[in-house]
């Protein structure tokens, strides 16, 4: 049996303050837990965790989010939110003429806010796009593991989405960046059979690292780790089943541009 993504998991100086912000950002209920807390995802939407750790941040996270927004004057309002609730404008190089607002989160989190017409978030909700940095074998990989269907595979860029829709989880192809030392984001499933899931994952190019208190520590085929815990039936249900620089991938900022997707 596939495990769903329960969410995706960033560390955090401020667990729970990074939480309320995001809560207040996408409208979502805060879930406190003893390491941090979740924002529950839904059948359309990825969760989102955050977990007290006191690793520092050095240099773009391999992992952002994409919001999407209807309209400009709906693109400027969660601009405008970000703000309030505590969020800064970034400078990553975007040029001028570019359609997304790129912020800051108050732990130092690149976001996009993307402009409306963007084909390929289309229908994909507040939280359009989980964007990863990482090779097409790694998109594959997650492809499998989720049991997603491909969504977009061009040019060593692939991104998955839930049969149901909502989020997109993308890798934006070569060149990748190089990892250094352990990630502060990564995804965490849950699982029926925590045994029997980590030895589905091992033959699909997971590559296990450790068993926790928690569950089992797994890195996927570019070594990011991700985590597999037991399934708590009482839990939140969870969503159905880094970047080098923020930036659109290279293949769909031309599609962007030129609205194809």
């Amino acid at each position: 049996m596939l495990s769903p993504l329960v969410a995706a998991t960033f560390d955090a100086h401020d667990a729970a303050g990074l939480a309320a912000f995001w809560g207040g950002l996408l409208g979502r209920e805060v879930v406190l837990e003893a390491s941090g807390a979740l924002l529950p995802g839904c059948g359309t939407q990825v969760g989102l965790r955050f977990v007290a750790a006191s690793t520092e941040k050095s240099g773009p996270n391999r992992l952002h989010l994409h919001l999407t927004s209807t309209s400009p004057e709906d693109q400027q309002r969660t601009v405008e939110t970000a703000l309030s609730l505590g969020g800064r404008h970034l400078d990553v190089g975007q040029l001028p003429d570019e359609d997304h607002i790129v912020l800051g989160d108050p732990g130092g989190n690149e976001f996009c806010v993307i402009g409306p017409g963007n084909n390929f978030l289309a229908n994909c909700g507040p939280l359009g796009e989980v964007s990863c940095d990482g090779s097409r074998k790694a998109g594959l990989f997650w492809r499998d593991a989720l049991g997603w269907p491909l969504v977009w595979d061009q040019e060593g860029e692939t991104a998955v989405q839930s049969p149901r829709g909502g989020t997109k989880i993308s890798w934006g192809g070569p060149p990748v960046a190089a990892k250094h030392g352990r990630n502060r984001q990564r995804f965490d499933l849950a699982a029926a059979d925590l045994a029997a899931e980590v030895a589905r994952l091992v033959p699909l190019g997971a590559t296990k690292l450790s068993d926790r208190d928690d569950g089992v520590e797994l890195a996927d085929p570019d070594g990011n780790e991700f985590c597999v815990a037991p399934a708590d039936p009482g839990a939140v249900a969870p969503a159905a089943a880094g970047v080098a620089g923020v930036r659109l991938n290279r293949a769909r900022s031309k599609a962007f541009l030129l609205g194809t997707r």
